[in-house]
Parts: C-alpha cells; sequence; structure tokens
C-alpha cells in the first residue's frame, strides 16, 4: 500500500497529491511503515510492530443490560444514549496494537495530562447501521468510512491499522447489539456507529503519541433530515448562513479533509449563533470571492441550469484538501454519474460537475432563474434539501420543488440511498450484517 492511497482521493476514486506540506507527508509515510507494517509489501524492519488483528477479539458480555429508548423519545433526542457494549483496542509504540475487547459500554480512563486532552489528536467516524425493511442489518459502504479513518488519523500523528480490521471490529459490535436495539419488528430505523483513537499518552511534550485508543460505540440517534428550522416554522429545508470573512473553517495545506475533532470544535461558536438567528447550518466560503465549500459539518451541492441549457449538478472538488471526502458525497456522485446521465423518472439529464464555484454564481443562477435546487449531503443529516441562504445581508430563496419540500433530484438520490441501505435494492455498497445476539 502506497502513501498517496490515504491522501485525499479525487472524486474517480483515484489518489492525489495532498497539499500537507513535504515534511507532513514523509512524517505519515514514516509512520504508517511502522505502525501497520501489513499495508506494505515490505515494512523496512525486522521487528515490526503488531497489526490490529480482529481474530484476537475477547469478548466479555453485559451483566446490566441497559434499557432501549423509543425512537422519536426525548432520550434519543438528547444523542445520549448508547448501547450495551463497546470495542476497545490499545495501541503502544512498544508493541503495537494489543488484542481487541469487546465489554460492557462505560467510562474510559485516561491521565489528565493525557495528549489528546491538550493537542487535539483524536480522529473519528461516522457510520449507521440500518435495519432493513427485509429483516436484515446493514452498513453501508463501512470500507470508505474504514479508509477515511485511517487517513485522519495518520495526519494527526496516530498509529495506522488495516482498514478491513477495523470494519471486522465494527461489524462484531453490530452484530452483537444490533438484534436488541434495531428488532425485526421496526424496520426501518438505525443506530449511530461511531469509531474513535485518541491519544492516552500520558505526556504533556508536544510530540507523536507513544500510546493510543481506538473504541467503536453504538448510539442511539434521531432523524436529523427534518431540520430544527422546519420544526419550529412548519416549513421544509434547511435555512442556511453563509459565514462571514473573517471566518474561515478549513484552508489549503490543512487538515480539512481529516475527520479530526479540531475541524469540529472551533466551528461551534458560529454553528451555535447562527441556530439561535433561526438558521440550520453555517454555509462555509472561503477565499475573497466566496467560494463554497461546506454546509456545517456536511458536503453542499446545487443544481442548476447553465446558460445554454444544460442541467448540472455541481460541488465543490476535494483536490484543495478543504472538504470531507464525504461517504454520502461520494455515493451521490456515483448514482448521479450512472443513473442520471439520461432522463430517468421523468427528469433532465445531468452533468455531474465537481469544481470550484462561488456565492456570486449562486446568486446570479437564482435571478435569472436557471437555480434548480440545493442540498447538504452527509451521513448525520443524509440528504437535506437547502430551501433558504443567507447571504451577505440578503435572503437566497432555493426552489423547493413541486411539493414543497425537496427538490427533484434529492429527491430522486435520497430514494435510491434508502432503498440501498434498507434493503429494498440489492447493491454492493449494502452491507449485510450476520447477527449474533447475547
Amino acid at each position: 500500500m502506497s502513501l498517496a492511497a490515504i491522501t485525499p482521493p479525487s472524486s474517480s476514486g483515484t489518489a492525489t497529491p495532498t497539499s500537507t506540506s513535504a515534511l507532513t507527508t514523509a512524517g505519515i509515510s514514516a509512520s504508517l511503515q511502522k505502525t501497520a507494517p501489513s499495508l506494505f509489501a515490505q515494512h523496512g524492519t525486522s521487528t515490526p510492530l503488531a497489526d490490529l488483528d480482529a481474530s484476537l477479539l475477547h469478548a466479555t458480555h453485559t451483566t446490566a443490560p441497559r434499557a432501549v429508548p423509543g425512537h422519536d423519545s426525548a432520550e434519543t433526542a438528547a444523542q445520549r444514549t448508547c448501547t450495551d457494549h463497546m470495542v476497545t483496542a490499545r495501541w503502544t509504540l512498544a508493541h503495537g496494537w494489543e488484542a481487541p475487547e469487546l465489554k460492557p459500554y462505560g467510562a474510559l480512563s485516561i491521565m489528565p495530562n493525557a495528549s489528546v486532552l491538550h493537542y487535539a489528536t483524536e480522529c473519528f467516524e461516522g457510520m449507521k447501521l440500518y435495519r432493513g425493511h427485509d429483516g436484515r442489518l446493514r452498513l453501508f459502504r463501512p470500507d470508505r468510512n474504514a479508509a477515511r479513518m485511517l487517513t485522519s488519523a495518520a495526519r494527526i500523528a496516530l498509529p495506522a491499522f488495516p482498514p478491513v480490521e477495523l470494519i471486522k471490529l465494527v461489524t462484531t459490535l453490530c452484530a452483537t447489539d444490533g438484534p436488541k436495539w434495531l428488532p425485526k419488528t421496526q424496520p426501518g430505523h438505525f443506530l449511530y456507529i461511531r469509531p474513535t483513537m485518541i491519544a492516552t499518552d500520558a505526556a504533556l511534550g508536544v510530540q507523536r503519541p507513544k500510546e493510543a485508543l481506538l473504541y467503536v460505540i453504538l448510539a442511539c440517534f434521531p432523524d436529523m433530515t427534518v431540520s430544527a428550522s422546519s420544526r419550529e416554522t412548519g416549513k421544509s429545508g434547511l435555512r442556511l448562513l453563509a459565514s462571514n470573512d473573517d471566518t474561515v473553517r478549513a484552508w489549503p495545506g490543512g487538515f480539512g479533509f481529516a475527520k479530526v475533532g479540531a475541524n469540529y470544535g472551533p466551528s461551534l461558536v458560529a454553528q451555535g449563533e447562527a441556530r439561535a438567528r433561526g438558521y440550520d447550518q453555517i454555509l462555509w466560503l472561503f477565499g475573497d470571492d466566496c467560494g463554497v465549500t461546506e454546509a456545517g459539518a456536511s458536503n453542499f451541492f446545487v443544481a442548476w441550469e447553465t446558460r445554454d441549457g444544460k442541467m448540472q449538478l455541481v460541488t465543490a472538488p476535494l483536490d484543495a484538501g478543504i472538504i470531507l471526502d464525504g461517504v454520502t458525497r461520494r455515493s451521490v456522485l456515483e448514482l448521479a454519474r450512472t443513473r442520471l446521465t439520461g432522463s430517468v423518472e421523468g427528469l433532465a439529464p445531468l452533468e455531474v460537475v465537481e469544481r470550484r464555484f462561488t456565492m456570486a454564481e449562486v446568486v446570479l443562477a437564482a435571478d435569472e432563474g436557471r437555480l434548480v435546487e440545493a442540498f447538504a449531503a452527509g451521513t448525520a443529516f443524509f440528504i437535506a434539501p437547502v430551501a433558504e441562504i443567507h447571504f451577505r445581508g440578503k435572503d437566497l430563496t432555493v426552489p423547493m420543488g413541486a411539493d414543497g419540500k425537496s427538490g427533484p433530484y434529492a429527491k430522486c438520490l435520497k430514494g435510491w440511498l434508502q432503498g440501498i441501505m434498507y434493503g429494498r435494492e440489492t447493491h454492493e455498497w449494502g452491507v449485510v450484517v450476520d447477527e449474533m445476539g447475547v
């Protein structure tokens, strides 16, 4: 496995060079070869550190099972309840990965001077476990999440791992807790999966961590496809507040492509203020020309008609390294390219475009009646239509389709994705989990 395989990938799935410095690139390469030797044909050392190995998993089941809250309950909405078990795996510089454990969900013990508490040495993933309408449990493209977590870990000096082993650990936890927390009698629901890695090295020096902890938890999560503003106003669609010139979420050469805590914490002040003003998310802009990047923590798409009459689906590219290579984003692009190139369900064929675009282009398309729709795409919000964007003191109204609830392309893509996730369509992206039960 080459270094290029964990750099921010292009839309086609092939690797492209990152904009990180040569020092960072060299450091990532050295760390990969040392902490996950099995990823390379030649690891270059006679005493490689132990790789993460899911086959060594030791299981201890809970003797105090937790109650399952209702899907529409206040407890679920609070996003605080996790399932009965979790998976953990410890890594040390001296030995590498220790045998993973499946054990009762509970508190972690780390020292006050742990690296994660001082230097933000933490990364994570967001996935879902779905209970299909055919009665089966499924993951959605877990290979993409595992590969992205490897990229994130390497970017912040955390140890590497074979992505397939992380998938096995996630699958085992889902197979254990899924039958109880997503019963077959309640199809169409999901649990949120949070794989996380933190540096637990108890040392205050600014240095590569010598200890780390990987853990995976399952959480009860509300349906976030209905926005907060929609619940309050009764109107459909997200309301977005475009960021100002003095606020930047990510920048070229930084770490916007990595799913690390440092990408999210600094955005919470602006996000909270936006919600206090009645908006759902920040539409993050970059550069003097207000280039459009992401909507909150989700990727952002617009559909418009060009002046020469072409229908386009446009989203920001990955090559600058300032947006996340979202799994939902990637899936939307792949479905659009394979299923919307011709007339489908009464929709005009789409040209799929990944390029830098600006708010001025969005405003102009709206003024000329060429803006068809806009939507955010991510694991939490899924496919969320956008109804309004507040930009530089003015409200831009975004069309919401004939039903006033969703633009036609977002509705079509969402339906296809739901079909795969919940088993209405047999597809390689929907990975069936064989249930174990406890």
